[in-house]
């Protein structure tokens, strides 16, 4: 029954009637406490169920919690005679669809109607607070030219649960709805939501989209003859246009707004404002309308209900709160473990451990299992396990599709996609060494491959970024390296879909310089430097740039429209790329959406063990401390090991030779810069190894004693492994990137003009190659079979090539008497193979297991054998991987 005037609703005086619709009256009253005018909504009787007016009440009181310019004001709730009621501030002026009657709105005006709706959303959007119903009628101009945004909430309330069910009985025109019914709404709801799915913020941004269109051009953009005929157009047709001829960024924004898949618009109402507001000053060069008739200065008011249900922070309920975060928005984080068995592995700068979806619902990331297998898994953040990908064993740097329903990957030196869940992968072009890369909404990925480092100009084996079609293909560059860099690497699509930023490696040895993000555009050769970084890992999210200050990750304002950065770097999360090794190879793994971040902090330097094991696989006993070992290496007499350990303090490694005897290590290199991999003179009387003290890993050598100078053997600006000392001292082994980023086996006479001659090359990657005892065969590892196995040559000439192993495998050696080969077979199992080289042929039995090992995941040999083959010294993992660390709600963090 409507309400007389002089009705008192606790302290609220009812003054006169306002307006009416399928959810109640809204009346004029004063608050008779505080001497003002005030609007009051009353629910209908109709609205009485107990749970939906319990939920009513929790989400008025959060909807009171916005206090925004652009949102209208709750100040209080309450019940009369059963009938819930809610109080809101007054206002005058006309809705948006009331000043539309009279025509189209200038476009500067549109602009800054929509701006000011964008600024509402995004401060109801970072309250976990999603409008589900922006239309003109639910945004209100008021006489002073401020908008304000109605009704927040009203859609959860008022609608069931499947939306569709009573569409075919609406009629297009109608404009209050009783509950259960999407017309007038319908032309102005996202896909997602007319098929029934739950809405998010990009939902709203849709909306936002729409009511712009409209705006400008005067018609709505959906809107048909039939409910059915409108949903349609909602789901498949585009909007008539060009809306506004001669402004194409706007043009641009509006189209953006209305994309079809939700991770294809912009990603937040922030953006969106944003990129409005850098056009504000532009030319108003769309239709010129008639003026819109003078405000009818009546009042208009309006109810807000929250659209938040907070559940507990439990990690089942997770799904729930990143599409709803808590009022307070307040960041929250927890671990992801890796799943039983299976370990996160640390990744490299240039690679992609974790990948948020676009939604911010799944993260998608690389492990390994015991056996040293990587795999790719998911793990939806409302679920308390990952599943794995099938299919993707041997997968790296997983990165998603716009629509969250594929994920792309590396695999066998190819790039590939997958269905989620349950397809089959696809390869999509051949990409050896790729490293990272990220999808477009027009079906456009860009991709990185490994570059190796060097010193003076461009690296030979330097690489651009690549484009390749979603669909498949053959990848042609679009980025071209320059001087003085060392490759391009971490794509990443600004919400245009037609910018991205990407960062460029230095060969300088100047921290300040090793690591320059830029800004380009597809098929447009020019690009714009933005900053230098402590990581070539750099990402978008939320108006913002996520980059690396040393450890520490940090966001900065960025709009993505005029591409320009603004403000300071903000901090997010501290200990980022802290288990950074080897100078420029710092670690800084993290991917965000809007609203998810995750990252892993490094540990401390890793810890290793050496062991001792006989052919049976028992351990014999320790060797030395724990520390931070690679690349191990026996001299000749086995008396001594070499190998690479991290300086916990430089965080770069050195040569350090162990004592087998006694466990007592000897540093042998003492330059600040990186020392990798070292190899022992057949006559025991020199040790080579790599440095970058120079810029890229040239190949020095010094007395084995540890006495006198260090020297030069060979550089060229090129990144190399020392591999093989061949038995009659003539020729040091070693691995070289080739132009392709493939690896080659080159041999460097140790006498004379000193100049490599090439060993093993081919379109392949060959690497990790030891000679026999009496130097007449090579045994190496090489891909060409599509997985790394290991083969055995003759040298010098490589003439003939015998497969030693059967299922993959890697690192081989030789026994002492030539008549044995080992490698490390897939799950790390140290396998042992009976081989006679007769004549110019070589004989191959069947590989035998040995034993399985636990080595940790990074270059170099894990383990060195004596010449009897009787005892194994391998590098033992001691320290389990970090896990995942997330943040919900991480923007939050910007202003706490």
């Amino acid at each position: 029954m409507p309400l007389i005037s002089g009705t008192r609703l606790g302290p609220y005086e009812i003054q006169s009637p306002v307006g009416a619709g399928g959810m109640g009256e809204v009346y004029r009253a004063r608050d008779t406490r505080l001497a003002r005018d005030v609007a009051i909504k009353v629910l209908t009787a109709g609205v009485t169920d107990p749970e939906r007016l319990s939920r009513f009440e929790q989400e008025a009181r959060a909807a009171a919690a916005l206090n925004h310019p652009n949102i209208l004001a709750v100040f209080d709730l309450g019940t009369h005679e059963d009938a819930p009621y809610i109080v809101m501030e007054l206002l005058e002026g006309e809705t948006l669809r009331e000043r539309l009657e009279g025509g189209p709105i200038p476009v500067r005006k549109a602009i800054d109607y929509a701006a000011q709706i964008a600024h509402g959303l995004a401060a109801a959007h970072e309250k976990g607070i999603v409008h589900r119903d922006i239309k003109p009628e639910n945004v209100f101009v008021t006489s002073d030219e401020r908008v304000k945004i109605l009704d927040f909430g009203l859609a959860k309330l008022t609608q069931v649960e499947t939306a569709l069910t009573s569409a075919s009985m609406m009629v297009t025109g109608v404009r209050h709805t009783a509950p259960g019914m999407l017309m007038g709404t319908v032309a102005y709801m996202s896909p997602e939501q007319v098929r029934g799915s739950a809405a998010d913020p990009r939902s709203d941004i849709f909306a936002l989209g729409a009511v712009l269109y409209e705006m400008i051009a005067g018609q709505v953009a959906f809107q048909r003859e039939t409910t059915a005929e409108t949903v349609t157009a909602v789901l498949r047709d585009e909007p008539p246009g060009p809306v506004v001829p001669g402004r194409p960024a706007l043009e641009a924004l509006i189209r953006r707004c209305l994309e079809k898949h939700p991770s294809a618009r912009f990603q937040s109402a922030l953006d969106v404002a944003f990129a409005l507001e850098s056009m504000a000053t532009g030319s108003d060069s769309g239709p010129t309308p008639s003026p819109p008739p003078a405000s009818r200065s009546r009042e208009w008011i309006a109810w807000t209900v929250a659209a938040l249900s907070l559940v507990a922070a439990a990690t089942m309920a997770w799904s729930a709160y990143v599409r709803t975060p808590p009022e307070s928005a307040t960041a929250m984080s927890f671990n992801v473990l890796p799943p039983p068995g299976w370990q996160i592995d640390p990744a490299g700068e240039t690679s992609q451990l974790v990948a948020v979806s676009p939604d911010g619902l799944t993260l998608a990331f690389g492990a390994r299992n015991e056996d040293g297998r990587p795999q790719l898994w998911v793990r939806p953040l409302a679920s308390l396990e990952a599943r794995p990908i099938a299919g993707t064993e041997g997968g790296r740097s997983p990165f998603w599709s716009p629509d969250g329903r594929w994920l792309g990957f590396f695999a066998d030196n190819k790039l590939k996609k997958v269905e989620l869940p349950g397809g089959i992968p696809v390869t999509l072009c051949e990409a050896p060494s790729g490293t990272s890369a990220a999808w477009s909404a027009e079906g456009v990925i860009l991709f990185s491959q490994l570059s190796p480092f060097s010193q003076g100009g461009t690296s030979p084996g330097a690489q651009g970024l690549r484009k390749v079609s979603d669909a498949g293909g053959t990848p042609t560059a679009i980025t071209t390296v320059g001087e003085g860099e060392r490759g391009h690497s971490r794509p990443f699509f600004l919400p245009d879909n037609r910018h991205f930023i990407f960062s460029a490696g230095s060969t300088a040895r100047s921290a300040e310089a090793l690591r320059t993000v830029f800004v380009a555009e597809l098929d447009s050769p020019g690009r714009t430097r933005l900053l230098t970084t402590d990581s070539l890992i750099v990402s978008y999210a939320a108006g913002h740039l996520l980059f690396l200050r040393g450890t520490t990750l940090v966001a900065q304002p960025f709009d993505p429209m005029t591409l320009t950065l603004s403000g300071e770097p903000m901090p997010i999360a501290e200990g980022i790329g802290a288990g950074a090794v080897g100078g420029g190879d710092r670690f800084g793994v993290f991917s965000a959406s809007s609203g998810v971040l995750a990252y892993q902090a490094s540990a401390n330097v890793a810890v290793h063990q050496l062991a001792w094991f006989d052919r049976s696989g028992r351990e014999l006993g320790l060797l030395g401390e724990p520390a931070s070992h690679q690349s191990i290496e026996m001299l000749p007499g086995d008396q001594r090991a070499v190998m690479s350990v991290v300086d916990p303090v430089r965080r770069t490694r050195d040569i350090w030779t162990v004592d087998l005897a006694r466990g007592v290590r000897s540093r042998f290199t003492f330059d600040p810069a990186e020392e990798r991999r070292a190899i022992g003179s057949p006559d025991g009387r020199l040790i080579a190894f790599n440095s970058n003290r120079s810029g890229a890993l040239e190949i020095y050598s010094k007395s084995a004693s540890g006495a006198g100078s260090e020297e030069l053997m060979f550089g060229d600006g090129r990144s190399k492994d020392p591999l093989d000392w061949s038995p009659d001292g003539r020729f040091v082994l070693f691995r070289v990137a080739t132009d392709t980023a493939a690896n080659d086996i080159m041999a460097l006479p140790t006498a004379g003009e000193s100049k490599p001659v090439p060993v093993l090359a081919t379109p392949f990657d060959e690497t990790n190659a030891k000679l026999s005892p009496d130097g007449r065969w090579l045994a190496y590892t090489s891909d060409e079979s599509g997985r790394f196995e290991v083969y055995v040559t003759s040298f010098p000439g490589a003439s003939g090539k015998w497969q030693v192993s059967t299922d993959g495998g890697d690192f081989p050696r030789w026994r002492g008497d030539g008549r044995e080969l080992y490698y490390m077979a897939p799950g790390n199992v140290v396998t042992a193979v009976a081989v006679a080289g007769t004549g110019a042929a070589v004989t191959v039995e069947q590989p035998r297991a040995l034993f399985k090992t636990n080595p940790p995941n990074q270059p170099g040999y894990p383990y060195a054998v004596t010449g009897d083959g009787q005892r194994f010294l391998v590098n033992t993992n001691l320290a389990a991987p970090n896990p995942l660390t997330v943040i919900v709600n991480w923007t939050a963090a910007l202003t706490q």
